[in-house]
């Protein structure tokens, strides 16, 4: 990376550094532990250890950090300092390979789903090699796993890592049986699209639904929203460019390429994607890409917005996680070539794709699962929240013609030709997108569409891995047991062909469909949770040694409470806004719209006191509605268990705030707008 970074002064300690400033041999046996899966010796721990924290000090760093990823949905840090004191009362710098190997965070002040009590506090971080250490505001952060006395995972990374082994241990076995004897490794890469929405901080500041929950709980859409289509890919408004050059600067910096930026569908909505990486480390880096335009954001009197829906009516953000399968010998599993019917590779990975989308559809579904994706999910160009695999209609017909028996006539896809003389033609890609589908093939890659943009991308590659590293080890078993290759490719497609739909995924027609087909179909978070503990899951997720059973209960847990904390907060918001802010507005604009109308009557005109009525009772039903969340809020839930808690808040609390908001914005609408206490739609999508 360091040839990439270099005009931008790299923030890595990237392995072209490390090898700059290790013994070769230190480098070597460092890479070949990585490469055989075995711990770091204590020599070559500390002498990286030492270059590390030379390169960081002369980078201008003063403090060091474990840097991990709990339960939280964000990352943690406890910096140290270099500085060490000498009983001669001096200070000197000091990073031992024990400081870099380990640390020993409070685990019982992360979520932890019942593993940790308050009175158990120990916790250890981890150093994870596989993923560069980078310097932010003076401090050396290095990437760690974080784990409870007792060995459980408290983080996302740790059981990202486990499904990393286990697919390539699954993967391998495969390739092995399918004649790729020289095949020593299989892993996962992901490119990440991230979308977000820029609002200007003056604005946002005035808001307190979207500074206490990230989304606007109200608001009247504005005459034009996002269906002239003129935002998307339109030109950059010049702050929003100042801002994305900034951010690419850093980015660079870090050692992420970022690739691609531009507008997005909604007013106020963009896009970033970076190139093509190892999972474990675009995950950091997704993390990393996150807090950055954030930061970058506020240098620009801007507000990063990363809800999954912080406006009603108008496109969510989502986090499209493009992900690939691919040997140590360069193999990308999911790359049909010319002639995909007779790529054996290609069809096994992909027949066993199939298999797992729709054997552990369920837990896919619950990886997506969160309160702010269930407002995006299923339209405004978010995908369905039902399973699916769009292939394209010509991989879907040799698929077909493969399980029937068919001989397959392969017409060569047309040049493209827009009918322009001077422009040259093209050849077509041999699928087609469809937007609307959750998991859909994109030529040598599936696009997983539904993660939500504040997510985390480890939870659903952890499932992605695992899932798929059960299917191939079935295919294994299957041809190390005498049965062809091409008939157990058959097999996994014929009896999973359900799962596979090219149509579109918003209509009517295809939730009918897809109830017919007995595909899951997990309305909301509350539904999808419970897969964690279904016991189907939880064997395939213990048997790959990727979560426990009792990691898998917690993590249930953790995100149930999650959810109740998160629409409680919403309602709580949603009370304060309604009762110190709308109501008070409402009611002075009502004595002003009446004494307008007494001033009226006295000149013989009448024509005010139908607007001050029907005005009035909007109000009266304004009161009602705060008070029917009021009781809502009020109501001593605590006997309930965790489960019934989050499903009081989902139906009680969620249609009491629904109920206000229309009111409210009905309002909106009716309310002088330099009345109004709050800025509008208006303001927040326009006001950039």
């Amino acid at each position: 990376m360091t040839k990439l970074t270099e005009n931008y002064g790299s923030l890595t300690f990237s392995d072209d550094v490390m090898k700059e400033r290790v013994p070769k041999s230190i480098y070597e046996a460092f890479h070949t532990s990585l490469d055989k899966g075995e711990p770091l010796s204590k020599e070559v721990a500390t002498s990286i250890a030492n270059a590390m924290k030379l390169w960081a000090t002369e980078c201008g760093a003063t403090h060091y950090t474990h840097w991990f990823l709990p339960m939280t949905g964000l990352t943690a840090e406890k910096h140290d300092a270099f500085l060490e004191p000498t009983s001669h009362g001096k200070a000197i710098l000091e990073f031992s390979g024990k400081n870099l190997r380990k640390g020993e965070p409070d685990a019982s002040s992360f979520p932890s789903g019942g593993l940790r009590a308050t009175f158990e506090a120990r916790g250890y971080t981890a150093w994870d090699c596989t993923s560069p250490a980078f310097i932010k505001d003076k401090t050396l952060c290095i990437p760690t796993l974080f784990c409870a006395y007792t060995g459980e995972a408290l983080d996302k990374k740790t059981p990202l890592l486990r499904s990393l082994t286990s697919l390539s241990q699954s993967g391998t076995r495969l390739m092995h049986a399918l004649g790729l004897k020289d095949v020593h490794s299989v892993s996962a890469s992901v490119g990440a699209e991230q979308e977000y929405f820029l609002v200007d901080e003056k604005y946002y500041q005035e808001r307190l639904d979207l500074r206490f929950t990230g989304r606007t709980l109200f608001g009247a859409m504005p005459p034009k929203g996002q269906e002239m289509g003129d935002h998307y890919f339109g030109a950059l408004k010049p702050r929003v460019s100042a801002f994305m050059h900034d951010l690419d600067d850093l980015l660079w910096k870090y050692g992420i390429p970022s690739k691609t930026k531009h507008n997005e569908v909604a007013p106020a909505q963009h896009e970033v994607a970076c190139v093509y990486g190892k999972v474990s480390i675009v995950t950091d880096n997704n993390y990393l890409l996150m807090e950055s335009l954030q930061r970058i954001a506020k240098k620009h009197g801007l507000v990063c917005l990363l809800h999954e829906k912080p406006f009603a009516g108008v496109n969510g953000s989502g986090k499209h996680n493009n992900w690939s399968i691919t040997t140590d010998t360069g193999i990308n599993l999911f790359n049909p070539g010319k002639e995909p019917e007779k790529n054996i590779p290609f069809l096994a990975a992909l027949a066993c794709t199939i298999k797992a989308i729709d054997d552990y559809a369920d837990i896919l579904r619950m990886t997506i699962s969160s309160a702010g994706n269930d407002h995006r999910l299923g339209g405004h160009e978010a995908p369905p929240a039902i399973m699916s695999i769009f292939l394209g209609s010509e991989l879907e017909m040799i698929l077909n013609k493969l399980v029937t028996g068919e001989k397959i006539k392969r017409d060569e896809m047309g040049r493209f030709d827009t009918g322009v003389s001077v422009i040259p033609t093209f050849s077509r890609d041999n699928t087609d997108r469809n937007r609307t589908s959750p998991f859909a093939f994109t030529g040598n890659k599936f696009e997983f569409r539904a993660v939500g943009s504040s997510q985390s991308l480890a939870g659903p590659n952890v499932i992605l891995n695992t899932m798929i590293s059960e299917v191939m080890d079935q295919m294994a078993d299957l041809i190390e047991g005498g049965m062809p290759a091409i008939e157990a490719i058959k097999k996994f497609i014929k009896e999973h062909q359900r799962i596979i739909f090219n149509g579109d995924g918003y209509s009517q027609e295809w939730k009918e469909e897809a109830r017919r087909r007995g595909l899951n179909e997990a309305k909301d978070t509350i539904e999808a949770l419970a897969s964690y503990i279904d016991e189907k899951n939880v064997t395939v997720l213990e048997k790959h040694h990727v979560l426990s059973r009792v990691e898998s209960r917690a993590r249930y847990e953790i995100h149930l409470d999650r959810y109740i904390k998160t629409v409680h907060t919403e309602c709580l918001t949603a009370l304060r806004m309604a009762k110190t802010q709308y109501y008070p507005a409402c009611i002075e604009y009502l004595s002003t719209l009446a004494d307008t109308a007494l001033k009226m009557e006295k000149i013989g005109s009448s024509m005010m006191k139908d607007t001050v009525y029907q005005y009035s009772q909007l109000v009266e039903t304004l009161n009602e509605k705060i008070k029917a969340l009021e009781t809502v809020v009020k109501k001593d839930i605590e006997t309930y268990d965790a489960y019934h808690q989050a499903v009081y808040w989902r139906d009680e609390g969620l249609e009491a705030m629904l109920s206000l908001r229309k009111i409210v914005d009905q309002l909106e609408a009716e309310t002088d707008i330099k009345a109004w206490p709050v800025p509008t739609y208006i303001d927040l999508l326009y006001g950039v």
